[in-house]
């Protein structure tokens, strides 16, 4: 259950940083427009981003680069109509984008390998930029379990940490209820216009009025089950470390736990009563290497070293030019100053962008490979190879999986 060692890893496994920018309403249009697009996934969110500047550029080449890798058919663009319906839906519910690029996107989200490229909020704003805690646990949760994290929730906040949770029955809504004054965050499942579960409809407004609200769906999108473990990927990233009070022993709090050591974050858990089975995932997880907590005081004391080296306290540089200075493509068969000529690269006989994408499929199978593995086996540099995997992804023909991990998609 400790966290990966990242500091260790060759810096061919860090992804760039993503620039921040004020974007205007072209901009923002221009973002979701390529986040709504096929085939682009909040890791070929960041890569084209990185590689080409801005999203008008990325939209501009998308057709060019799936066709590079092999695509027959046209990729589907999300059409302007589409993502300006989008906006302004949210626009009428009180609700508003925050693009990676975007100041105000959450720091600690941020830093993550892969963060959602969008998140719709309503409410406090502000509180994004604190310091966060996570606290989840049972849904049919103990009068114990309910006022330990109160007392948890209560006192996290009052030292000035915002207090995030996934507004579910509970834990989730004692911790809401508690940290309610001093600032808390409800990551949905759903658009931000859908309540679950309905009952915590009154806690809803409040937290959109004294809280934030926060989700990467789309307005009047009704979850699903697969939809409760992406919202708490959010919970975790966002936060500085994971508590989990009660949960059973398949719940989705332990999927927070999981995500949140995964993430590089610390994992929390309280203790219980070997015969309640809400104890059995935090007992599980002490065993596992989580820090067991039975006080507030054990809490803040853990969290003060991390407070001021926060994951994303760094700056993030300003995007007003390019972050590569790789030019667009031009369209195959053409040369000059508009192609990506990997062909100067020497070493790589006979590059092309034909050669690139071959010689990367040739070494990729089921099994996830990293960048560096890919590269290595391809006999090609880091940089042409993390170009080829951009083409490949938009052509659908690769997975992309956590920890800059990619594999064959399977027919």
């Amino acid at each position: 259950m400790a966290p990966r060692d990242r500091e260790s890893e060759p810096d061919l496994f860090t992804p760039a940083p993503l620039p921040v920018a004020v974007l205007d309403d072209a901009g923002r249009l221009a973002c979701l427009r390529l986040i709504r697009s096929e085939n682009v996934g909040p890791v070929t969110f960041r890569e084209l981003i990185n590689h080409y500047g801005g999203a008008e550029k990325a939209l501009a080449v998308l057709p060019e680069l799936s066709r590079r890798a092999g695509r027959s058919g046209a990729i589907a663009i999300c059409p302007a109509s589409r993502a300006e319906a989008e906006l302004e839906a949210a626009r009428r519910l009180g609700a508003r984008p925050i693009f990676t690029i975007e100041p105000g996107y959450p720091p600690a989200l941020a830093s993550l390998d892969a963060p959602p490229p969008l998140l719709y909020v309503k409410g406090r704003e502000e509180l994004l930029g604190r310091p966060m805690v996570a606290m989840v646990g049972s849904r049919n949760a103990s009068a114990a379990g309910t006022r330990m994290a109160r007392m948890l929730a209560t006192r996290i906040g009052a030292e000035g940490y915002v207090v995030v949770s996934g507004l579910a029955r509970g834990i989730d809504s004692a911790t809401h209820e508690a940290a309610l004054a001093t600032g808390t965050v409800a990551v949905l499942a759903g658009g931000i216009d859908f309540v679950y579960p309905p009952e915590n409809e009154d806690l809803y407004a409040r937290i959109a009025d004294k809280g934030c609200l926060v989700t990467e769906l789309p307005p009047g999108f009704q979850p699903r089950a697969q939809d409760f473990p992406r919202r708490n990927r959010i919970i975790s990233g966002v936060a500085l470390a994971t508590i989990v009070v009660e949960a059973a022993k398949r719940s989705g709090s332990l999927i927070t736990a999981r995500t949140a050591n995964e993430q590089g974050r610390l994992v929390m858990a309280v203790p219980g009563h070997p015969l309640d089975p809400r104890a059995e995932g935090p007992n599980g997880l002490i065993r596992q290497g989580a820090i067991m907590i039975t006080s507030a005081d054990e809490v803040v004391a853990e969290l003060a070293p991390l407070r001021h080296r926060a994951p994303g306290a760094e700056p993030r540089p300003t995007l007003a030019e390019p972050p590569v200075s790789t030019p667009l493509p031009a369209p195959r068969g053409q040369a000059g100053t508009g192609s990506i000529r990997r062909s100067a690269d020497a070493g790589i006989p006979g590059s092309s962008p034909v050669d690139a994408v071959e010689a990367v499929l040739g070494v990729l199978g089921p099994a996830p490979a990293t960048l560096d593995e890919v590269a290595r086996a391809a006999g090609i540099p880091a940089h042409v190879a993390k170009v080829a995997l951009l083409e490949l992804a938009l052509a659908g023909r690769i997975e992309q999986h956590g920890g800059q991990l990619v594999s064959l998609r399977s027919e």
